[in-house]
């Protein structure tokens, strides 16, 4: 990337400016304009200067992230920076670039500002061939054939495993682990050392669940950095 990107740092918290800074730093196409602690001052740089790139902190006093992007209004490019994942969602209807959970490490930030230079990908519908499974039930030579389309989310039962689908739910004698090196990685992830989830059936998710519609499936501790990092790659 040869262009100059000039960017602004915009939270509350200095310690978090000071890590942005030292990463931009870094960079060789990231030109630091300011940094700041408020918001509003950030709104007056915005006015009377061309900026490229704000990493923005959402919750903060004043005026929050979410509240400067609305105003901002596609101005500029957008590189959230919080430590609460519930606002990933929102930030994507807002067009984002990326949405970066704190703590991250210098890999992860680098990742999202290269995305400055990608081009506008057309999503094309899907036309997956061959997308199916056949689940063994009960019986030696029992399989029933079920589309990868239609599971929402799968749940491990000790030495079973209960694939919710659309309209109903197979239980069958498998390992979770078995079940998950079947499917597309693309479409599926895990939230919990008990759950694999469809990404295109999410309904919404907060902090510690993802809702599939009437259903809430946990967020674990471990699962949690992988879970928002594949929500903002495909920028649900």
């Amino acid at each position: 990337m040869s262009t100059t990107i000039k960017c602004i740092i915009v939270d509350d918290e200095p310690p978090a400016i000071r890590l942005l800074e030292k990463y931009v730093a870094k960079v060789s196409f990231l030109e630091l304009v300011t940094s700041t602690t408020k918001p509003l001052q950030a709104l007056q740089i915005l006015e009377k200067e061309q900026i490229d790139l704000v990493f923005l902190d959402i919750q903060m006093p004043e005026l929050s992230g979410i509240q400067l992007s609305k105003i901002i209004n596609n101005k500029t490019k957008i590189i959230f920076t919080t430590a609460y994942p519930q606002f990933a969602l929102e930030s994507y209807d807002l067009a984002a670039v990326d949405y970066l959970l704190k703590p991250f490490e210098f890999e992860r930030f680098y990742k999202a500002v290269l995305k400055l230079n990608e081009p506008v990908k057309t999503v094309e519908p899907s036309t997956i061939t061959d997308d199916f499974l056949f689940v063994k039930t009960d019986g030696k030579n029992n399989f029933e054939k079920i589309y990868i389309k239609d599971i929402q989310y799968i749940e491990g039962l000790k030495n079973y495993v209960a694939i919710h689908l659309v309209n109903k739910q197979i239980i069958t004698y498998n390992t979770l682990k078995n079940i998950e090196e079947c499917l597309p990685t693309s479409m599926f992830i895990k939230t919990h050392k008990s759950y694999i989830i469809s990404l295109s059936h999410i309904t919404k998710t907060d902090s510690n669940s993802v809702y599939i519609n009437e259903h809430t499936i946990p967020i674990g501790d471990t699962y949690k950095k992988g879970f928002f990092d594949k929500i903002q790659e495909r920028k649900l």
